[in-house]
């Protein structure tokens, strides 16, 4: 019992001795050149938790004075070292803006981009933050296309891009997943426009070739399980799809698959069209008799 008394006792005597020490007396000080070195020093010291307290009570002090640039930066980058991005990307940001002849506007604008990159996501959540970095990032680029920083951002809008490319790939592999559904004719369209769209959204990307045969798959069931008056135009989709599909890949391991489907669909065609000339024939044999019923009355 007398231990645990003795231990609470130290406990104590140690929380009254933090709370006496150099940083608890200064962040109590109406002293702004006092609170300025101390935020300037614990900075300096990688104590940017206390640099940030510090530096929130004297910057609105020193705003417009020639102190107020290095504060104002230190502060800004005192977030970023914290792991703090987006709050690190605003304040660098107002940096720039407010500091833009600085010899840190440079690095500043840079650290915006490298703090909103740092803060993107996965690529298979919402990229909204992401589009924002790529804004950063080429806004950076261009006003400092000479930058030794120029080829790291590149870099990182390149990574982001990727990012892009594998999420947008995912969603129109969901697409192809669901459209064994319940509902297949919607997720059929929905397939056949968002590998499209990626085609032209990424032309260069190594998934064009899986995306380019399944859309000759896709584009086959979706004819085939189309309403008759728009089957043949469905159809034909799907033989272009095919032939355009041998013209970029000449040499693909999905040859055979895309020769398979595009057999089926040319089946599928003939017999249609051979429904169609059955179906127009009969139409016109009862428009013929039409007018026979029509005297006879």
């Amino acid at each position: 019992m007398k231990m645990q008394y003795k231990s609470l006792f130290l406990f104590l005597l140690v929380l009254i001795a933090s709370s006496c020490g150099p940083f608890n007396k200064l962040e109590k000080s109406t002293n702004w050149e006092e609170l300025y070195n101390g935020a300037n020093r614990y900075y300096q010291e990688g104590e940017y938790n206390k640099a940030i307290i510090l530096y929130d009570k004297v910057l609105p002090v020193i705003k417009g004075s020639e102190k107020a640039e290095m504060a104002e930066y230190n502060y800004a980058n005192c977030h970023f070292k914290t792991k703090r991005y987006i709050e690190a990307a605003g304040y660098f940001n107002n940096f720039y803006r407010t500091y833009n002849r600085s010899p840190l506007a440079e690095e500043a604008l840079f650290m915006h981009a490298y703090s909103l990159y740092l803060d993107s996501p996965d690529y298979n959540l919402d990229q909204q933050s992401s589009q924002e970095a790529v804004a950063a990032i080429q806004q950076f680029v261009t006003r400092f296309p000479g930058s030794a920083s120029y080829e790291r951002a590149m870099s990182m809008l390149q990574d982001l891009e990727q990012r892009f490319e594998l999420k947008s790939y995912n969603e129109s592999k969901m697409y192809y997943r669901l459209k064994d559904g319940l509902y297949p004719g919607d997720f059929y369209r929905a397939c056949i426009i968002n590998f499209q769209n990626f085609t032209k959204d990424y032309p260069e990307s190594k998934y064009n070739e899986e995306l380019s045969y399944l859309l000759v798959e896709v584009a086959f069931g979706y004819a085939k399980n189309s309403a008759f008056d728009k089957k043949e135009d469905r159809l034909n989709d799907a033989i272009k799809f095919a032939n355009n599909f041998y013209r970029r890949y000449p040499n693909s391991g999905y040859t055979v698959e895309v020769k398979k489907f595009e057999n089926q669909t040319r089946e599928e065609f003939e017999a249609h069209m051979k429904l169609k000339k059955e179906y127009n024939e009969r139409l016109a044999a009862q428009n013929e008799r039409a007018p026979e019923t029509q005297e006879n009355k």
